[in-house]
């Protein structure tokens, strides 16, 4: 098994130079195939697909998934199945270069439900399509750049594990290098990955209207409605049944339905009971307890806007008027709490930063030949900085100088970002985008875009450096050749700049009538909690506290105080605590029938690998050892199915 990893008493006393020659001589495949035009093509769609779900649950729930398992898992599975019709297989390599393309793209669409729509709901403005694609793909090849010579510090030298990378790692070794039974695990998991996708596909499809309307040929077909309440009001519209309120609220009007989304069911098994729960219970006291008061004060009330039109209360007007707020404040001040509670992360930081080594002598490059030139860096970096507060100041309006000053921000971020993915797999560009935010906020109070889109760049260029790192680490592991996991990365950065972009324009940006608003981007079937999170500091940075009424500013004390003593408490114990700051915050801008929807799916698979033990049981190796492979089936079918419909009722109905 090509397993590369050094014990902890060679990674400490061993050179740069042993270790390297230790690995070229053990582990490195030079003479295997890896990155084939068959694997750059597979990986470029695949990688744009993945985007494109990413983009899809990103709009719903703020949070990007991490695609290397669902890649590696889905080649697998192709590559077996081609080479069954007769078709030469693919190599370990091969997939991991697929893998390698696909997880770039998956992560290109990040700022679009974040840092730039944010800017698009403050100003207004809505760039060309093509401008967000080169901004897009310049930031990120600036972490490429940025990730390359850091591989040689974090992966090489330091041999920190990456979590997430490393599973990909083991899971690719097992499916190729473990005889039948690996084969035969990777089989079962790809058909679990298929099935899981077949029913999500299946019932987002009976739930689809222009879809059911051009499959039955009919200008008004049946379709199952995704919200099972609506059934109720049927009945109740007709058996005159009790209307659900609170304190003289609809449930509708507070956003509490009850929905059939398996997506977000996946997405609650993936990220587990404790962040689920807490997801659901910010949700619970938010929309459930403290809007019907609010809503009975006044304080959240319908207006008229600009173009006359009166503006009725709705789940996106309860968020927007007042829980924003309180729910920013417990993500942000969750967030930095637990940052300064781990300081390791920024001494690693510096001493990453400072580069000294004065007890070793000079060392001989034993991968020169296959590593990426340190020269590329050297020189790319600069241009591509340049080149990057060139387009921002053009596309963004934000002065040439602000963003200039903002890229020194970039390389302390990435060392932080990459430090904490390489321990945690976490990457803490949330927190770290806002130190960003607040500093040029400060500087530039009058013009949104500057805090927003320079923040935006640091984080995008951190979080991508960090993740890219992560997933170098399973070509580490493998033996891969890593110029061309660079070259890989940058064709997943092409795939997933060219396949999300035009996706959101449609999505999220196209109205009935044709024409692109601002005002569509945030709906009840997208509530952009990312976004509203960025938009959310932004105004508070231009309009002051004093803007706000009393009860919010009250509300966003009390939540400050319950964040910080929760992360203090963590700090303190040195254990979690039962719940999570940030995702407490997240329930407060998600719909709440998407909190609730995912925990339960979070709770069902919490539930299945109480009650299945037994690690050589069918139910343990379905429900328990496959978790993953069904979470990401659910999603990405239903997902793919959602953007089909919404593509189909945009151009043909």
């Amino acid at each position: 098994m090509a397993l590369a990893q050094l014990n902890e008493e060679q990674t400490r006393t061993w050179t740069r130079e042993q270790k390297d020659r230790w690995w070229y001589e053990n582990f490195y495949r030079g003479d295997m195939r890896q990155l084939t035009l068959r694997s750059a093509l597979t990986g470029f769609f695949m990688g744009g697909i993945l985007s494109a779900t990413n983009l899809y649950i990103g709009g719903k729930t703020g949070v990007s998934l991490g695609v290397g398992l669902t890649s590696v898992i889905l080649a697998f599975a192709l590559f077996r199945a081609l080479a069954k019709a007769g078709f030469q297989d693919f190599t370990i390599l091969e997939n991991n270069a697929l893998q390698s393309i696909a997880t770039s793209a998956g992560y290109v669409s990040s700022p679009l439900i974040s840092s730039l729509a944010a800017y698009m709901l403050v100003s207004g403005n809505i760039p060309a399509w093509w401008q967000i694609v080169i901004w897009l793909i310049v930031i990120s090849l600036i972490g490429v750049l940025v990730a390359f010579p850091m591989k040689r510090k974090f992966i090489n030298d330091d041999q920190l594990p990456f979590p997430e990378g490393g599973a990909c790692g083991v899971v690719l070794d097992a499916l190729y290098n473990t005889g039948e039974k690996g084969g035969g695990e990777g089989v079962f998991k790809a058909r679990v990955l298929g099935i899981a996708a077949a029913i999500a596909g299946g019932w987002q499809f009976l739930c689809s209207d222009a879809l059911m309307k051009y499959a039955l040929l009919k200008k008004s077909a049946f379709h199952v409605s995704e919200h099972l309440d609506d059934y109720y009001y049927l009945l109740m519209a007709k058996l005159s049944l009790w209307k659900p309120q609170i304190l003289g609220t609809d449930f509708k009007t507070l956003g509490l339905r009850l929905t059939a989304d398996l997506s977000m069911f996946g997405v609650g098994g993936l990220m587990g009971i404790r962040v689920a729960g807490s997801v659901f219970l910010g949700a619970f006291i938010n929309f459930v307890i403290l809007a019907p008061i609010i809503i009975q004060r006044g304080e959240i009330a319908p207006y008229t806007n600009a173009a006359g039109k009166l503006v009725k209360i709705s789940r996106g007007e309860i968020v927007n008027q007042w829980s924003l707020w309180w729910g920013v404040t417990m993500m942000v001040v969750g967030s930095l709490v637990a940052l300064l509670g781990k300081p390791e992360l920024f001494t690693s930081a510096f001493k990453t930063l400072s580069g000294k080594k004065s007890d070793q002598p000079a060392q001989t490059d034993v991968l020169k030949d296959i590593e990426l030139p340190l020269w590329i860096s050297a020189v790319g970096v600069p241009i591509m900085s340049l080149i990057a507060a060139w387009v921002t100041n053009a596309f963004f309006g934000v002065p040439f100088y602000y963003v200039l000053l903002a890229l020194p921000l970039i390389f302390i971020l990435t060392v932080i970002c990459t430090n904490s993915m390489a321990l945690t797999s976490w990457t803490p560009t949330g927190s770290l985008s806002k130190i960003t935010q607040f500093s040029f906020g400060a500087l530039d109070r009058t013009n949104p875009a500057t805090n927003l889109t320079t923040a935006g760049m640091t984080a995008e260029i951190a979080a991508n450096a960090a993740n890219l790192l992560s997933d170098i680490k399973p070509g580490y592991m493998l033996g891969a050749k890593p110029r061309q996991q660079a070259i890989g990365h940058v064709i997943g950065i092409f795939a997933g700049a060219l396949a999300a972009v035009p996706l959101f324009f449609v999505l999220f940006l196209r109205g009935k009538d044709g024409n692109f608003s601002v005002d569509n981007i945030v709906s009840d079937a997208f509530g952009f909690p990312a976004a509203l999170q960025w938009k959310g500091v932004a105004d508070i940075i231009a309009k002051g506290l004093k803007a706000l009424p009393a009860t919010a500013i009250w509300s966003m004390i009390v939540a400050a105080v319950i964040a910080a003593t929760i992360e203090i408490y963590t700090i303190v114990r040195k254990k979690p605590f039962p719940l999570s700051t940030v995702s407490i915050g997240l329930g407060v801008v998600l719909p709440p029938n998407a909190s609730f929807t995912m925990f339960l799916g979070a709770l069902f698979f919490w539930w299945m690998k109480r009650k299945h033990t037994d690690t050589e049981s069918k139910p343990y190796k379905l429900w328990v050892d496959s978790m993953e492979p069904i979470c990401a089936g659910l999603i990405t079918g239903a997902a793919l199915i959602g953007i089909a419909n919404t593509l189909v009722g945009v151009f043909f109905d």
